[in-house]
């Protein structure tokens, strides 16, 4: 069930480098909001792939139902109700505000996850 996949490694620290990128330098109403998104995602989808030996399709839909629910988690305010407020690092990893174009945006990233591995090896379908 435990791998180590250096090309997924490779792409985490990757796209790891890109949010933090993106959290510090860009401020404005498209790349921060929607592509931050899109690219989450995919950065979590290649992080599990890294060091778990599961199926593409099964990693996505995880990976798709973590978002969701912390999108739900914005909605319902857990932050507050936790009282982590003042804490920037829960706000980021987190989040403050549910968005249903965020979700949106996961959805977009889980299927350009599901695209670049199915051009890359047909495993898709098999290891369900």
């Amino acid at each position: 069930m435990f791998t180590f996949k250096r090309n997924y490694f490779l792409l985490t620290i990757l796209f790891f480098l890109i949010e933090v990128f993106i959290a510090l330098f860009v401020n404005d109403n498209f790349v921060r909001p929607y592509i931050g998104d899109v690219l989450v995602v995919i950065l979590i989808y290649c992080f599990l792939r890294t060091f778990l030996k599961i199926s593409v399709l099964k990693t996505a839909l995880f990976v798709l139902l973590f978002s969701f629910t912390v999108e739900v988690l914005q909605l319902m305010n857990l932050i507050e109700r936790l009282q982590l407020q003042e804490s920037k690092i829960t706000q980021i990893v987190l989040g403050t505000s549910f968005s249903w174009i965020d979700m949106l945006c996961y959805i977009i990233g889980i299927l350009m996850v599901i695209a670049a591995e199915s051009l890359n090896k047909k495993e898709i379908i098999s290891n369900i």
